[in-house]
């Protein structure tokens, strides 16, 4: 049963919401599984696409329990619906190829129609360097190095002109990334925590999304606050830039609709568990306990209560207001139906009242 929420009047910083997406991890747990955790992931966007969401992320991680390589599930999901755009939020360059990544990801784009969405992030995980490989360099520098490859590759930039027959081409071939999708590269963006990561991404000329965990905040700054700040970081550095109106921007937050007294007492028990252990809140069975939050970095607050408590709360948080995009961040262990309830009483209680209308 839909439950209307009373529309309160919007501030006048608020822009109303062209997009509503979500944030899945596509997680499985040692009961039932990987190939079950795949599975309900395609259904999770199949139901999204039903319910009239624009977008869909999967969040990659390596190594536990969780979507480890984005690009094969799009593919499959791609297949299961026709509207939704299909994104990952986000894949850490520093340990991609650039060049398979973006063969990869045009082959993608073409078999599911030029729907697919990449955020992409210049951080790293020091642990995982024993995996992939040391680097001459500090791992930020790197992963911009593959960055800026990866985006000439998608752009059909020619990548060497081969000097030599014996290379396995003509003399003088120009080398391109095939097969080619011509729309991509307008649809990469920049996974942001941070005001440097934002003006980066406003100069490459590509989109924002800003996730729930941030750093390099000014001292008794809230979440909300900093996050508004990247994003207008973002827009004046793109005027600035390219002398025209910068795409939209869009922000990942915990918004959980209690529609029902117990799913209430649910997200609340959520909401409590995030704020005191942090990013470790909320993990399938068998996920491995993530490291500790980094210092002085922070992450986003939990917006639950009843429609019309959260509609509110959206209302009056800086960076919800700013975005032109929401996406739902969907808590780790929970299941498929769980999901699918979070989907549905988010855009039907709270997103129209953000000036939200779903995809016909």
């Amino acid at each position: 049963m839909t439950i209307a929420a009373t529309v309160n009047p919007q501030p006048a910083s608020f822009r109303p919401k062209q997009r509503l997406g979500f944030n899945t991890r596509v997680s499985f747990n040692d009961e039932a599984g990987p190939a079950q955790g795949l599975r309900d992931g395609i259904e999770l966007f199949k139901e999204a696409e039903r319910l009239g969401y624009q977008s869909g992320w999967a969040y990659q991680r390596h190594f536990d329990h969780y979507l480890s390589s984005p690009l094969p599930f799009f593919a499959a999901a791609g297949q299961h619906t026709k509207r939704i755009n299909l994104g990952s939020a986000v894949i850490p360059m520093r340990y991609q190829d650039p060049i398979l990544l973006a063969e990869a990801a045009g082959t993608t784009d073409l078999l599911i129609d030029g729907r697919l969405e990449l955020a992409i992030s210049t951080g790293a995980t020091a642990a995982f360097d024993a995996v992939f490989g040391t680097v001459d360099t500090d791992a930020r520098t790197e992963a911009k190095r593959r960055q800026a490859r990866f985006l000439s590759a998608i752009a059909g930039e020619v990548l060497h002109t081969v000097v030599s027959p014996g290379q396995g081409a003509p003399q003088g071939a120009e080398l391109r990334v095939t097969p080619h999708s011509p729309t991509l590269r307008s649809r990469i963006r920049q996974g942001s925590a941070s005001l440097s990561s934002a003006v980066q991404a406003a100069e490459l000329g590509i989109g924002l999304i800003s996730g729930t965990v941030q750093h390099d905040q000014a001292e008794g700054e809230t979440f909300g606050q900093y996050q508004a700040r990247i994003i207008e970081a973002f827009r004046a550095t793109w005027r600035t830039t390219w002398g025209t109106e910068p795409p939209s921007v869009a922000v990942a937050a915990s918004i959980l609709v209690g529609t029902t007294a117990e799913l209430r007492e649910k997200y609340a028990a959520y909401d409590l568990e995030r704020r005191t252990i942090g990013i470790a809140a909320s993990r399938p069975k068998g996920a491995l306990a993530p490291a500790s939050q980094p210092a002085g970095a922070q992450i986003s607050p939990v917006f639950q209560g009843t429609p019309d408590q959260v509609i509110e709360a959206v209302f009056n948080d800086p960076g919800l207001a700013a975005a032109d995009e929401v996406v739902l961040f969907l808590p780790p262990a929970f299941g498929l139906a769980e999901n699918i309830r979070l989907l549905a009483d988010l855009a039907e209680t709270v997103a129209p009242g953000l000036g939200w209308s779903p995809a016909s």
